[in-house]
């Protein structure tokens, strides 16, 4: 841990943090308004949670690759890594899913959870690189034959998803980073934006009419709906956030990371970067807002002036890090966030099975006729949701609890010095 950027650490913690509060509120349908998604065009602080992560993935990719070197060896653990990322993510589309014979409850729950067992060794395993290579290849495999084979229980599984956007994004810009210059990469980024643009406000849709960003018939959703209908994100069934059409863009997000990463390990003074940065942070903010007065910011679509605003706001964050904790040294703070940045995949994979887990296990309500509800369910609305007047606090509440119990596991492992990698 010694040479680790400690304030790309707590921004990443903190990113860490606010994902795990937004996506495990104890009631969807009382949450404060800055822990949602914007309806559709718009941008919460929410919205800033995933770009920011992006960001920082490319920032990581610079500061971890001190010698640009593309050969076989370099491409094998890219490739084992962006496969590893994209089946975790795959997975927890796939846990709910799994059935066997006619088997419920605790039966199920516990094959399930083998199954998690053996996928969480296969892809989180630090074993031969070789081997992680072809059992990666061979989890994906499966899961793609059980997605696309005919199989009932999966013909409705989600292909995309958070994970698998970082894995696609990581994956695609280490290969811009390790064969191009900054140049390039800015330019790359640049065109993958423009075109992104025109696309979306230029090219006609298909069954629908003249181009439009509006859900559900614009280009993406009917390119989303095109190659992967049926296997989209289950709120929507006709688009995904994470689709296909919509990457383009976040590739130009983790390229901006890289951009910052450049930067960081130029020959510039701490100052002269601090400052061309915070510089390039407003100005990003700046861009975004004003391209989204023709292209707006929507994080549902990723348009391109999400891009730029998401990202400047990610780049301020970070500037603000970097000042308070590198260049004035104020460290006493950054414990519990460096504890969720060091291990964010498994923090990530886990939250994401628990609350399924949770709701599969059943209790019996007290004072009724045999009402059986979830684990998950009961926990909030016959003991915590009780303790509140407000239902947006308890409901709150509840998503900072779940975050309690993720800090004593985060911190167990930082103390022992353990980082769970992919």
């Amino acid at each position: 841990m010694k040479n680790r950027l400690l304030s790309l650490d707590v921004l990443r913690g903190l990113t860490m943090i606010l994902m795990t509060v937004v996506n495990n509120p104890g009631d969807w349908g009382h949450v404060y308004a800055p822990l949602l998604h914007a309806e559709w065009h718009g941008c919460t602080p929410t919205d800033l949670v995933f770009p920011t992560f992006l960001f920082i993935v490319g920032i990581t990719t610079v500061l971890a690759t001190p010698v640009k070197t593309l050969n076989k060896v370099a491409l094998q653990k890219l490739i084992t890594r962006g496969l590893r990322i994209f089946c975790l993510g795959l997975f927890l589309s796939f846990f709910s899913k799994i059935h066997f014979l006619d088997w419920e409850g605790i039966p199920l729950l516990s094959f399930r959870l083998v199954i998690t067992l053996v996928v969480a060794y296969a892809l989180f395993g630090n074993y031969n690189k070789t081997t992680q290579l072809y059992v990666a290849v061979a989890v994906f495999l499966i899961m793609m034959v059980l997605a696309f084979g005919g199989f009932k229980d999966f013909e409705t599984v989600r292909i995309p998803g958070v994970l698998q956007r970082i894995a696609i994004v990581y994956l695609i810009i280490t290969l811009i980073y390790l064969s191009t210059g900054l140049t390039v990469q800015l330019g790359i980024a640049t065109v993958l934006l423009i075109v992104y643009w025109l696309l979306m406000t230029y090219i006609p849709v298909p069954g629908f009419g003249e181009a439009n960003l509006e859900k559900g018939t614009n280009l993406a959703a009917w390119l989303d709906n095109r190659l992967l209908g049926g296997h989209l994100w289950v709120t929507s069934k006709t688009w995904d956030p994470e689709g296909i059409l919509s990457t383009l863009p976040a590739i130009a997000t983790g390229i901006l990371g890289l951009w910052t990463g450049s930067i960081l390990v130029s020959n510039r003074t701490i100052g002269q970067k601090f400052t061309f940065l915070f510089v390039m942070a407003v100005s990003g903010i700046a861009a975004g807002w004003l391209w989204g007065l023709s292209f707006p910011v929507n994080k549902a679509l990723w348009t391109s002036s999400y891009v730029l605003y998401a990202a400047g706001w990610a780049l301020l964050c970070f500037t603000l890090f970097y000042y308070i904790i590198d260049i004035r040294g104020w460290k006493r703070f950054t414990q519990p966030f460096v504890a969720f940045g060091v291990n964010p995949m498994i923090v990530f994979f886990l939250s994401g099975i628990i609350p399924r887990v949770w709701n599969v296990i059943k209790i019996q309500v007290t004072g009724t006729a045999g009402e059986m509800v979830g684990m998950k369910e009961y926990w909030y609305k016959y003991i915590l949701s009780p303790r509140f007047s407000n239902p947006m606090n308890a409901s709150l509440a509840d998503a900072l609890i779940y975050l309690l119990f993720w800090y004593v596991i985060v911190s167990i492992l930082y103390r022992n010095r353990i980082i769970i990698k992919v």
